[in-house]
């Protein structure tokens, strides 16, 4: 069978199942050419033929409690029969602290001479699943664990198995009411900031600005070159933008520094000109955008494949939710690989960008260790 998609989102309690039994998902060379279309996206880092745009068209939409996925075997065994292992030609990719210093290195010397304001490195690292811990349960758990993350499982032959908890908004809106947001900067909670919290109101983000949280120039800085970039993209295509930000933001038991940006579009014509303009955001790739993704690819170890794309669906006159493919977990037959990265800039130290990357794999690395 082809593939299948679910998500919940961010503090719901049911999440979406679909499923396209018939067919192979439609595979798109660019990301523009999402205009006018409709399904669910699964968007690589960088499109080409071997990792094009994937779009699901679903021939069987559900709802479900996510502790209903495993106890329905009809579905189960439907689901199971759809789960992909590593497509042919992927590399398993797990890199040591060794190669992300070697990788660190070259990095940060192009931003210290000039060629960078910003660039992001992104690692992997394998793990073993535990026997009955398959890709449902670990969706399962991840709802139970992470409350305000958009939580997804996809999977097809094309890009073989990924469940991610991402806390990163790309586009979400219908009609001409849409939302983006720029999402940088990482602290790992401890102690009595475990404490801390804010639900999507506008008085818990009112609070949160105001947090006990403290904020390093650096992060302050990466977060600030991510919000320039989407005013600028969105002066293009948007009317009335309203920036709300930055405030501090909980994703499991890291922060992040938040912008919400909301603006109308007098049409959804040009919403995948929109998409091409906003992916990758400086919180995954850098400064300049395009010079910056090509250095990645030709240089950084680990090749991202679907991590730091964005995946979600899309029907622009009812609802739309793509978010960025974070806090990542590729699942193959013989283990999964996770997927983390972080923003470098002219201060950046390697030790603590790669304490960084670890924090961020805990997200995923917590679902197979509880």
């Amino acid at each position: 069978m082809p593939g299948f998609a679910i998500y919940r989102l961010p503090y719901g309690e049911t999440c979406q199942v679909m499923i396209q039994k018939q067919g192979q998902p439609e595979e798109l060379l660019s990301v523009t050419t999402l205009s006018g279309k409709r399904g669910f996206v699964v968007a690589p880092f960088e499109v080409n033929r071997q990792h094009p745009v994937l779009l699901l068209h679903p021939d069987w939409v559900e709802e479900r409690k996510p502790s209903e996925l495993t106890a329905d075997n009809t579905l189960t065994a439907m689901l199971n029969d759809m789960i992909y292992d590593r497509p042919a030609g992927e590399t398993t990719c797990y890199g040591t602290k060794g190669h992300y210093a070697i990788d660190f290195a070259n990095f940060h010397a192009h931003i210290l001479n000039g060629e960078f304001s910003k660039i992001v490195l992104a690692r992997c690292q394998g793990a073993s699943l535990p026997e009955g811990k398959g890709p449902l349960e670990l969706f399962k758990k991840a709802c139970q664990m992470y409350p305000r993350m958009m939580v997804v499982l996809v999977s097809a032959q094309k890009c073989g198995t990924w469940l991610m908890a991402t806390p990163e908004i790309l586009l979400e809106g219908k009609g001409k009411e849409w939302l983006t947001m720029s999402l940088a900067g990482t602290m790992k909670l401890t102690g009595d900031q475990l404490m801390f919290d804010n639900p999507p109101t506008a008085e818990h983000r009112f609070a949160a600005k105001d947090s006990s949280i403290g904020w390093t120039i650096k992060n302050i800085q990466e977060q600030r070159f991510v919000s320039t970039y989407i005013t600028e993209c969105l002066e293009h295509f948007a009317d009335d933008i309203e920036e709300d930000g930055p405030y501090t933001m909980r994703a499991g038991n890291l922060v992040h520094l938040r912008s919400d940006f909301h603006f109308t579009l007098a049409s959804n014509d040009r919403l995948g000109e929109l998409l091409q303009k906003l992916y990758p955001t400086p919180a995954v790739c850098g400064l300049p955008k395009e010079a910056a993704r090509d250095f990645i690819v030709s240089n950084e170890y680990a090749p991202r494949g679907y991590y730091s794309g964005f995946v979600g669906p899309m029907n622009p006159e009812d609802h739309t939710h793509l978010y960025v493919s974070l806090r990542c977990m590729r699942i193959d037959q013989d283990g999964c690989a996770l997927y983390a990265g972080g923003g470098l800039l002219a201060n950046s130290v390697m030790d603590t960008e790669w304490d960084e990357t670890e924090a961020k794999m805990e997200t995923m690395m917590s679902l197979i260790n509880t």
